[in-house]
């Protein structure tokens, strides 16, 4: 069988071998990347120990420094039409909001000034900075910044309170990025603890790392705006004020476990306040993604998720391609129960990493895919002989080749007596190396060629 049959999306088990041909459609992408132009760009601090710590790889290593206190980069070895326009963007540990009953504040940047200088690169300027956006009483624990920096070469962060106060510590990583085509990758991920816990960029690997893995022209800004025990209500009331100061593109709320715990009879409720909160995000000029809540073990919460996710769904209905979906947490808690913490409700750490990794899968293929081809029609001339054909990589046997099939390879790998592969599936999943069993790399195959690394099925690692 000819290697571009072999990759086709569609599986019809009653032939063995077909001619095919491929209509092929191509859309304009959603997504410009804004990739990451600092890191590990040189570095000036007046006090901080590590000041490389902020714009190294690792967002689990942090600047310390003490307010009044500054990070500065000097970008002058990026080439100018990259840093036209940027997005400064730092990151604390603190709940993304001062408000709700588990609101902290952990060395967060309260008042401080976004700055740029036009000296040559290589020497740190003691004068000759401009301020470009003062910031007073911040309470929030991320910010975006918009930056014009043509005719600059540096930018700094001048931080001279934290947790309002002058004389404490402040921890940061600060990122800047290429926005000189428009803000485009850029993420604000609102929610309860549940998004606290699973959005997060610092402790396993994030989102934005993902996103990268999976396709490397993109790095995108990923805000975590979880707050611990707040409702929707909560989002309704702030909503405004977080958008505002906020140039993300795409603003996810996933609000709902709050709301339901213990309490079927409010899915009203959180209907007027999601709807509110579309309606905002849409105002603002930005695209509102909505997730399912997910599926819980806990006795007060488990039945009472249906009643609320039925509410999401009228809205998917009600607002068709104006939102993105998000995850369909429901099912894959349902699905895996095992990745719930003792609580029945909050996901273990490893229920936290597969949130993130579900993220990074599902809004690739619904919002960055976009710019890739997508067979539209599929011909087939069927043989007389009824051996299944084998379609390379289509593991489940749904009939697409996707993400899903390399997570139902490793599921197998992992845990073969829950997740087993058909016969035919297994067949199909021997896609790399072929003839060697069902390994990890014909996960990573699927994966490779999902993101467009590689262009045909099967594949060697060789």
């Amino acid at each position: 069988m000819k290697n571009s049959l072999k990759k086709i999306l569609s599986a019809f088990s009653a032939v063995s071998t077909a001619a095919v041909s491929l209509n092929i459609l191509t859309a304009s992408a959603d997504v410009i990347p804004n990739p990451v132009i600092s890191r590990n760009c040189p570095v000036y601090s007046g006090t901080a120990g590590q000041p490389a710590a902020a714009n190294d790889e690792h967002y689990f290593s942090f600047c310390f420094m003490t307010a009044p206190d500054y990070l500065a980069y000097d970008l002058s070895a990026v080439p100018e039409e990259e840093r036209k326009q940027v997005a400064a963007v730092w990151y604390n540990t603190s709940s993304y909001d001062y408000i709700g009953d588990y609101k902290s504040r952990n060395m967060e940047p309260s008042d401080y000034t976004i700055e740029v200088n036009a000296a040559p690169g290589g020497e740190y300027p003691s004068d000759g900075w401009e301020v470009v956006e003062t910031v007073e009483g911040n309470t929030l624990s991320s910010r975006q910044h918009i930056v014009n920096m043509e005719g600059y070469n540096w930018i700094r962060l001048n931080i001279s309170k934290a947790d309002d106060s002058e004389g404490k510590q402040a921890s940061v990583n600060f990122d800047i990025h290429n926005v000189s085509e428009g803000i485009s990758d850029s993420w604000l991920f609102l929610g309860d603890s549940i998004t606290a816990g699973g959005m997060n960029n610092c402790y396993g690997t994030g989102f934005a790392t993902h996103i990268n893995t999976i396709d490397s022209r993109y790095f995108p800004i990923q805000e975590n705006g979880g707050i611990g025990g707040i409702r929707s209500i909560d989002g309704r009331e702030n909503i405004d004020r977080w958008l505002s100061v906020s140039p993300a593109k795409y603003v996810s709320i996933a609000y709902g476990t709050n709301d339901c715990w213990g309490n079927p009879n409010a899915a009203d409720a959180y209907y007027e306040n999601t709807k509110y909160m579309i309606d905002a995000i849409l105002a603002a000029d930005k695209v509102p993604v909505l997730p399912k809540i997910p599926a819980s073990t806990n006795k007060d919460v488990m039945d009472n998720v249906p009643i609320y996710n039925a509410v999401i769904d009228r809205l998917y209905d009600e607002y068709g391609d104006k939102l993105v979906k998000g995850p369909d947490f429901e099912a894959f808690f349902k699905a895996n129960p095992d990745h719930l913490s003792g609580d029945g409700v909050h996901p273990s750490d490893v229920g936290y990493a597969a949130m993130r990794e579900e993220w990074a899968r599902l809004m690739y293929e619904s919002v960055y895919k976009s710019d890739n081809p997508k067979p539209t029609e599929v011909q087939t001339e069927p043989s007389t002989d009824d051996t299944p054909v084998v379609v390379y990589g289509d593991a489940n046997c749904d009939g697409d080749v996707t993400i899903a099939d390399s997570t139902a390879i490793l599921q197998a790998l992992g845990n073969p007596d829950k997740y087993g592969l058909s016969e035919q599936g297994a067949k199909n999943a021997d896609c790399c190396n072929t003839g060697d069993g069902v390994l990890p790399s014909d996960a990573l195959a699927i994966q490779k060629i999902d993101a467009k690394l590689i262009t045909s099925l099967p594949a060697t690692d060789n």
